[in-house]
């Protein structure tokens, strides 16, 4: 146990205090005494709210297990479980209609459409990579991934034949966003400027201009020999660079050297599903970071190739308008901050009786505090323009909880003397409760809410653990297909324009899970943006380039219009359970759900265990790299865990399946120096022991959370 500084009740560990009282008070008008006495009150006044509330989550799902314990699920008992999900207050009575009004929001989530990065806060080159995402090169996007698919003779090095391929493609894009009055970007020989207009010459020596002249909106001169253009189309920036030093512009007849795409218009920096921080030390790594992005001196030495470079943020782009004025432009995505939900506690901070207190509330109290620093003082302005600190707040269940964070976040405001208000939230819909109850939740926070998205990972974990007891589950992957889960997305969307998110807030749609197949998410992630979300997560800044190109296809805000006129989704179908039709499976199939989900188990538990990495690209059973975290994770358990209890499966078919994949993840990571394989020692691997508790007590788990029984290895782990 590390050592304690005793602060008003609260047994506040030394790591924590001194980066509190050292690196963040200084920077502030606040004084040592005077911030714990007032973080000492909330704590005291809201730990024991946060207890009711999940002791409320178990005894409704007391109560539904019972109701499925005495009675069958099926389409002639839909009406009576709908009906008793209501008795007990698991579905609520719907408010009245109602529109948000929350003030000071960034154009970047209120009134722009665009790509968003999720990324572990803790490591720091990530987070720097994600923040700088704001911008991203189109021609690097296309040559460096598997959306321009690669010839069987390619060139080694720099392939002349597929760089025309790219430009052929970013040319036609061109064609398509900022179209010429006549003749193609193909065909162009010079840009140049007349007036606040671009003027094109094309190969033919005829001359022409934008369809669209007002989309030009200015230039910049970076050296002799490099210049740009800026244009907008669908509120996003377009950047033509004209470097001549550069090798590409001297294939290009216009000595076009590259277009650059605004990409990642906000990044989550997530304190929750994509870390693994157990306590003190890894919370304070987390604050660090935080502190240093908000502050904009974050950085970052990369070695690569024998050389050392440091990462940085990037500083914003100067440009000279088409009116002739200075116009200054972002350079970095907008950052929220995911602080964890209410379930986890930490051992950062002791309550007065020796109990770890609430991590979520910790977490709003130290995120808000340095973010506070750039609503007033010398770092205002580095994140939000508008003032504000945004916060995403996951795993909720129903408008009760909501209530309570917005209650927390008004609070932190009053401890840190903040306009009321100032902490904006985004709420995660990924709990069966909260997805049925969606519009009560909004309204909860209507002055604060600036996102809502769905989260089909861990809502299916919900899913499944809500209803274990119901019947055997589907295949894993026949669940996306069944009905609940279209009805889910849709009932995002329908209900986040209900109450009038469209202009002020995002409405957004999960993760893209497959970094590698760039091809794919091109041709299925234009799907989120037809749905009517503004945003949508993706794995990487190159992945954030791609998906950018879809918000230049469609006018997102023009969508929502027309879709606000539909049928909105029935809550009957998102309440219908995805129960197996059949369990007629052979044990070929078995083996194979098996076999499937306990290598994706194992490959993300062993790195999470042993060397505390929280989210990675981690092979599946093919061996193609998936981006795993706790959701996926929570899936995969919970799966297992359905089926053992409901007897397609025995205890030891699962854990020959789990010795089986211990040892093809073993293989998988036997390039790296730190791994330390589990099949050499089942008996004492801390890893292998994570993992089949995940599964055998999965049942067991709270609402199917993986966090306790992963928190709890990870320390033991440490200490060993």
């Amino acid at each position: 146990m590390s050592e304690r500084i005793s602060q008003f009740g609260l047994q506040v560990s030394k790591e924590l205090n001194q980066f509190i009282e050292q690196q963040v008070l200084p920077l502030t008008e606040y004084n040592a005494e005077q911030f714990w006495q007032q973080a000492a009150d909330v704590i005291h006044d809201l730990a024991p709210k946060n207890k009711q509330l999940l002791e409320k989550r178990d005894a409704l799902q007391s109560q539904i297990d019972q109701w499925h314990q005495e009675n069958t699920y099926s389409a002639e008992t839909f009406a009576d479980y709908k009906a008793f999900l209501t008795d007990i207050g698991y579905i609520e009575p719907v408010v009245e209609d109602f529109s948000v009004d929350t003030e000071n929001v960034d154009a970047e989530l209120a009134t722009m459409a665009g790509p968003q990065l999720v990324v572990p806060i803790m490591n720091a080159r990530f987070a720097l990579n994600a923040v700088n995402a704001r911008w991203g090169s189109l021609y690097d996007a296309l040559y460096g991934s598997d959306l321009i698919p690669a010839e069987e003779n390619q060139v080694k090095g720099y392939d002349p034949v597929r760089g025309a391929k790219v430009i052929a493609f970013a040319k036609d894009f061109l064609d398509k966003h900022l179209p010429l009055v006549s003749g193609s970007h193909a065909d162009a020989k010079q840009y140049q400027v007349d007036g606040e207009q671009v003027v094109v010459t094309l190969a033919d020596g005829s001359q022409t201009q934008l369809q669209t002249a007002s989309a030009f909106i200015g230039q910049a001169q970076h050296s002799d020999s490099f210049h740009s253009y800026l244009f907008k189309h669908n509120q996003l920036l377009i950047e033509l660079c004209f470097d001549q030093s550069s090798p590409i512009s001297q294939q290009d007849q216009a000595q076009l050297s590259d277009i650059l795409l605004e990409s990642a218009l906000t990044t989550i920096m997530d304190c929750e599903d994509s870390v693994a921080a157990v306590d003190a030390a890894d919370k304070v790594l987390a604050y660090s970071n935080w502190l240093g992005l908000i502050k904009g001196d974050l950085t970052e030495e990369i070695s690569k190739g024998g050389k050392t470079t440091t990462r940085r943020m990037n500083q914003d782009k100067q440009f000279v308008g088409a009116n002739g004025e200075p116009l200054s432009v972002k350079a970095r995505s907008v950052m929220f901050v995911r602080n964890v939900g209410h379930l986890m506690t930490n051992n950062a901070i002791l309550d007065k009786d020796g109990q770890e207190v609430p991590e979520g509330i910790l977490d709003a109290i130290v995120t808000s505090l340095i973010a506070s620093l750039d609503v007033q003082g010398e770092f205002a302005g580095q994140n939000s323009q508008q003032g504000s600190i945004y916060i995403v707040k996951p795993k909720m269940h129903g408008s009760e909880e909501v209530a309570f964070a917005n209650e927390l976040f008004g609070r932190v405001e009053a401890m840190l003397s903040l306009p009321a208000n100032t902490i904006k939230m985004g709420i995660m819909d990924e709990e069966r409760r909260t997805s049925l109850n969606l519009k009560n939740c909004i309204y909860q926070a209507k002055s604060r809410v600036v996102f809502i998205n769905t989260g089909f990972l861990d809502r299916t974990g919900d899913e499944i653990h809500t209803s274990m007891l119901a019947g055997p589950m589907t295949r894993k992957n026949d669940i996306k297909l069944t009905q609940w889960i279209g009805a889910y997305e849709q009932n995002n969307v329908d209900v986040g324009l209900s109450c009038g998110l469209s202009g002020k807030a995002q409405i957004g749609k999960g993760m893209w899970p497959v970094p590698d197949n760039m091809k794919d998410m091109y041709e299925a992630k234009i799907g989120h943006v037809q749905s009517g979300a503004n945003t949508a997560w993706v794995p990487s800044p190159t992945a954030a380039t791609i998906h950018a190109l879809h918000y230049h296809e469609i006018s997102v805000a023009d969508l929502q219009q027309t879709l606000k006129s539909r049928t909105p989704a029935s809550i009957d179908d998102i309440l219908k359970i995805p129960l197996a039709e059949s369990t007629d499976w052979s044990e070929a199939e078995i083996t194979q759900e098996l076999d499937n989900n306990a290598q994706g188990i194992l490959g993300y538990v062993v790195r999470w265990i042993d060397q505390g990495v929280g989210c990675s690209k981690v092979p599946d059973i093919n061996d193609v790299g998936l981006m795993e975290d706790r959701a996926t994770l929570r899936i995969s358990s919970q799966h297992i865990a359905n089926w053992l209890k409901h007897d397609i499966c025995t205890e030891a078919q699962v854990m020959a399946s789990m010795q089986k994949m211990a040892k093809v993840v073993d293989q998988q990571n036997q390039a790296d120096p730190l791994y330390v394989a589990m099949a050499d020692n089942f008996d004492n691997s801390i890893a292998f022991k994570a993992a089949c508790d995940l599964v055998f007590k999965g049942d067991v788990q709270p609402s199917g959370y993986t966090e306790p029984l992963l928190h709890h290895y990870r320390q033991v782990h440490k200490s060993a």
